[in-house]
């Protein structure tokens, strides 16, 4: 093989390679958007031992409502602490210190999942409370299994739940990966009518167009 056929030989191998990758590229984009919409998602930081994570006092034995108070009306939430005592304590902490109060729900989906997600005090997707909760109380991997009123956490992955939360407000099927951590008790209404409205620029996942402001939070326990 003469000098100039390896030459041509190796610029032919590195298309190939090239035009593989691109490839590879495209359609993992694609299968990550499979569903009309991205699955909710919280920024990562470092998982903090159970010990070491915020808590409210609430035992398995009580009674512990969180009430969100927003611009479009209240919502109630009824937390489980028997299932999911970490992410419920860790909240509930949060609340108590006015974390959530002033943020925005800076997320809705409207197509494959239907939820509205809170709970990051930067607005963008990408804020946290710089801790992590373990997962708990994951439901089985069935049709609808966060039904509508469901209250779940958002996460960037196994163990990495922070503050970000999301309400379904319609039936909706999941990999059985996010804490569900409590029912709307009352409110959904409230926010079907915000999802009604649809997203800020006409898509099924983006800001919802009907701004959505968590004005004042409230820890009820009993």
């Amino acid at each position: 093989m003469s000098e100039q056929d390896r030459s041509n030989t190796t610029k032919k191998s590195t298309v190939y390679i090239a035009l593989f990758t691109a490839i590879a590229i495209i359609v993992g984009t694609v299968i990550v958007g499979i569903g009309g919409a991205s699955n909710p998602q919280d920024a990562s930081a470092p998982q903090a031992p159970a010990a070491d994570l915020p808590t409210a006092g609430i035992t398995e034995s009580n009674k512990a409502q969180i009430t969100f108070t927003t611009n479009q009306g209240e919502i109630v939430i009824e937390t489980l602490p028997a299932l999911a005592p970490l992410t419920v304590n860790a909240l509930a902490a949060l609340a108590q210190k006015n974390y959530f109060d002033n943020t925005i729900c800076h997320r809705l989906t409207t197509e494959g999942i239907f939820v509205l997600q809170c709970g990051d005090p930067t607005g963008t997707g990408t804020g946290g409370p710089g801790f992590n909760i373990p997962d708990e109380n994951l439901p089985e991997p069935i049709e609808n299994n966060y039904p509508a009123g469901t209250v779940a956490m958002a996460n960037a992955g196994p163990g990495t739940s922070g503050s970000q939360f999301f309400l379904v407000y319609q039936d909706t099927t999941l990999g059985p990966d996010y804490t569900i951590w409590g029912t709307i008790t009352s409110g959904l209404e409230i926010v079907q009518t915000i999802a009604s409205a649809g997203v800020i620029d006409g898509g099924p996942d983006g800001a919802p167009a009907t701004g959505v402001t968590i004005e004042s939070t409230k820890v009820t326990i009993s």
